[in-house]
């Protein structure tokens, strides 16, 4: 059995694994790799990448629909549902080989197979042709990863019953279909086949969709989803499901008691209830690395409290994004070379939902910088006042800002409407600037943009906005 040492081995490829292994050679370390499917993960292959290149054909097909609004007329468009998919496939491969690329490109050795740990800064990896390989490191990052939930009820099949990867690559467009869970996977696939013709239906046993985002935010995208011809439910969870002929007979129930029963028919049924960490199988019994609620436990730097085993990205738990996962790969690659980093505030981590209307936010929601004691100034800007998203016939949504009434601290920012997942990144880089009310409204921002929305929204929370 051969066997190679390292100064740093990494367990798993995705966007926190490959990129802890490029900041890990970038610094002088001798770094490997180990993935046992495709480099990238998840996210490049079966997440995050390809589910934005559907989005955009979904993106396209409504324009079209829509182009007599803007003085052109065209055809009534006709989706192509193989040829869309076909296009994400390929999207998703060509990352996969720059991954790959950068791995040659930095040095780092890359293996192909299952690995576990067998303690002592020791990995076996099963190869896929059976055969194995030990592989020692004086550190250790776990970075494998997460998968969906899967529901005792509605237990995945691949066929009437989806998770996010057949719904990545479904055979035929469903008629009817219900998503179960309206987080960011599930409203964004529920966006995709509505725009596709498909009777969407989505169910989550929270009071609201996208329950995460501001009370507000949430609200403004129901409305358009609805709009646009989806049933919402909520406040409900699935009680029981029947296979039948044709699908599915589901039977909701709502979370306060005493309330009536729900009978919902679908073609296929579309799992988006969280996901679980990748903690299986990996030799974590011979350490003492600890597991919560199918995540690892980490500190601020990753440590496990296994010495010299760390854990990023997913399995150490939420926020559940690749951004996350490839700051706290470089976070934690930093630490070990001495390089003394910031640990990761999770409230200033942003977050997307590539819907349609999109969805964008960081820090604190209204509620949360109420409930944590703060007195807060919140202004809202909509984009109907807003020249740019006039033209451009993008006017659903507004920006809202909450500051801290004291400190003029910028607690938190949400937008919904076209693109606001590109303009975030604006109040990001204010929160980690630790930059006031004050400073952001002298700030001058382009015209027209509807980032002037951004700016307009600060203006208001001091009573001062200008074009409302």
């Amino acid at each position: 059995m051969a066997q190679e040492t390292f100064d740093l081995l990494v367990i798993g490829g995705g966007p926190g694994g490959y990129v802890a292994a490029i900041r890990a050679a970038q610094l002088g370390m001798k770094t490997a790799l180990v993935e046992k499917a495709q480099l990238g993960g998840v996210c490049l292959n079966w997440g995050c990448i390809p589910t934005k290149a559907l989005l955009r054909s979904a993106d396209v097909l409504r324009l079209v629909q829509g182009a007599a609004q803007f003085g052109i007329k065209a055809h009534p468009p006709e989706a192509d549902l193989g040829a869309m998919v076909a296009r994400s496939r390929a999207v998703a491969a060509q990352l996969n080989k720059g991954v790959t690329h950068l791995m040659k490109k930095n040095g780092v050795q890359v293996f192909t197979g299952h690995a576990r740990l067998q303690g002592a800064g020791t990995v076996a990896v099963a190869t896929p042709d059976g055969k194995s390989q030990v592989l020692r490191a004086k550190h250790i990052v776990l970075a494998t990863g997460a998968r969906a939930r899967q529901l005792p009820q509605l237990p995945s099949d691949g066929q009437s019953v989806w998770t996010y990867r057949e719904a990545l690559t479904p055979p035929a467009l469903p008629k009817r279909l219900l998503i179960v869970g309206a987080g960011a996977i599930g409203i964004e696939f529920a966006s995709f086949y509505r725009a596709l013709g498909s009777e969407v239906t989505v169910v989550e046993m929270a009071p609201r969709i996208l329950p995460v985002e501001d009370e507000e935010v949430s609200a403004q995208v129901a409305a358009s989803l609805q709009r646009e011809g989806m049933t919402l439910h909520t406040g409900m969870g699935v009680a029981k499901a029947q296979r039948t002929n044709h699908g599915w007979d589901v039977t909701l129930q709502a979370q306060d008691a005493g309330k009536a029963q729900l009978q919902v028919q679908a073609d296929v049924v579309l799992v988006a209830a969280g996901i679980v960490g990748n903690v299986e199988d990996m030799g974590l019994e011979t350490t003492r690395v600890q597991v919560e609620k199918t995540h690892i436990v980490t500190d601020a730097m990753c440590r496990t409290a296994e010495p010299g085993v760390y854990a990023i990205g997913d399995v150490a738990g939420p926020p559940w994004l690749a951004h996350k996962a490839s700051h706290e790969g470089v976070l934690c690659v930093e630490h070990i070379a001495g390089l003394k980093p910031h640990a990761l505030d999770p409230q200033r981590v942003p977050a997307c939902t590539y819907s349609h209307p999109q969805v964008a936010s960081v820090g604190l929601t209204e509620a949360q910088a109420k409930a944590a004691g703060h007195k807060v100034k919140v202004g809202k800007f909509p984009f109907g006042a807003n020249g740019k998203a006039i033209a451009m016939g993008a006017t659903t949504g507004f920006a809202k800002v909450v500051f801290d009434e004291a400190s003029g601290e910028l607690l938190g920012a949400h937008m919904v409407g076209d693109e606001v997942t590109e303009m975030i990144q604006g109040f990001a880089i204010a929160q980690t600037l630790e930059t006031t009310e004050a400073e952001l409204m002298a700030t001058i921002v382009p015209h027209p943009t509807m980032s002037e929305s951004m700016h307009e929204a600060v203006l208001a929370a001091y009573g001062r906005a200008l074009h409302i």
